[in-house]
């Protein structure tokens, strides 16, 4: 049954979003194919040891006119814009359901987090929406989330949570004049049990300051025409976060997940001047060797000629910034 959508008079969210799916979601035989595709985990632990981590790295401050993201792991991310802090799909506990426990450490532990202005799901899957982490949050944080999520978080005690439907947007304060926060498509779907496939909307997220530079994370997507649309609606996307992992075998994943190849193409599609490798280096979810993601991600950016200095490829709790007159702007 639909039901009424807070804050917009008359308008009614659908039961599901089934109508908006772009993917081809894995059956039971699928779901096996893909198991049996994963490295032993040995084998993904000790390759794991050269996924570059940087404990206890200092986090940035909060600053007017700056830019920047911190990876904590995974699609896991503090997005810093203009003095705005927010927190993307934080999943800081150890390990999800559906796998094994996490590969690596998280670049914070819930308690050495910033304060922040916001949290950001992009959608419901377990290695984006992870209750014990939230459950370490104050109640009173604020969450932005797909439509359709907020009956799940507010069952959970959050106060201040807001659904947005694509190309919705909220602001939050920044230093220098309101930060847009907009709700973009995503080509994927969402499912927490086996009764509530794509009940809950998936998307990603674009931040943009006053001045019109923004930063963009995926959440987790295929590729698909969206990005034109995004690019066309942002025209000074100065980073993007974007997910290079969990894309084999790709005759099951292809509709669901960007390689490292596309991700890097998605980043030109966009007009994103920089680039952060995501959603690798954390779990294991598919078949392709832990630290492929990153190796291919750097092949390819070198391949298609661009400044290695706008790959961002950080390590597990490192940061990199953008100041308000960074001379190659």
């Amino acid at each position: 049954m639909a039901r009424l959508l807070s804050g917009r008079s008359g308008e009614r969210a659908p039961a599901d979003f089934r109508h908006r799916l772009d993917s081809h979601l894995l059956g039971p035989l699928g779901a096996l194919q893909l198991w049996w595709s994963f490295p032993r985990d040995e084998v993904a632990r000790r390759d794991a040891l050269g996924v570059p981590i940087t404990p206890g790295a200092p986090l940035p401050e909060p600053a007017a006119g700056t830019l920047g993201v911190t990876w904590l792991g995974h699609a896991s991310a503090l997005l810093w814009v203009d003095g705005v802090t927010v927190l993307v799909d934080p999943v800081l506990s150890a390990g999800i359901p559906g796998a094994a426990k996490r590969l690596t450490p998280p670049g914070r532990a819930v308690d050495e987090l910033p304060a922040l202005d916001a949290v950001l799901l992009s959608h419901d899957h377990y290695d984006h929406l992870d209750v014990r982490t939230l459950a370490r949050l104050p109640r009173g944080t604020r969450v932005l989330a797909g439509l359709n999520t907020g009956p799940f978080l507010r069952a959970r005690g959050f106060t201040d949570v807001t659904e947005l439907d694509w190309w919705e947007s909220v602001t939050l304060p920044g230093r220098s004049g309101p930060v847009s926060v907009e709700f973009v498509p995503a080509r994927h779907w969402s499912r927490r049990t086996a009764t509530d496939t794509c009940r809950r909307l998936w998307g990603g997220w674009v931040l943009t300051a006053a001045d019109g530079r923004a930063v963009y994370h995926a959440g987790d997507t295929a590729t698909g025409p969206f990005l034109h649309r995004i690019a066309a609606r942002h025209r000074r996307l100065e980073i993007a976060a974007l997910p290079v992992g969990a894309y084999r075998p790709r005759s099951l994943l292809r509709s669901v997940h960007m390689d490292p190849t596309e991700a890097v193409r998605a980043a030109e599609t966009l007009g994103a001047r920089r680039m952060v490798p995501v959603h690798w280096g954390t779990f294991v979810l598919s078949g392709e060797p832990v630290l492929e993601p990153l190796e291919q991600t750097r092949r390819e950016w070198r391949r298609t000629g661009r400044d290695r200095a706008d790959l961002w490829d950080l390590p597990i709790g490192g940061s990199r910034l953008l100041g308000p007159t960074d001379p190659s702007d």
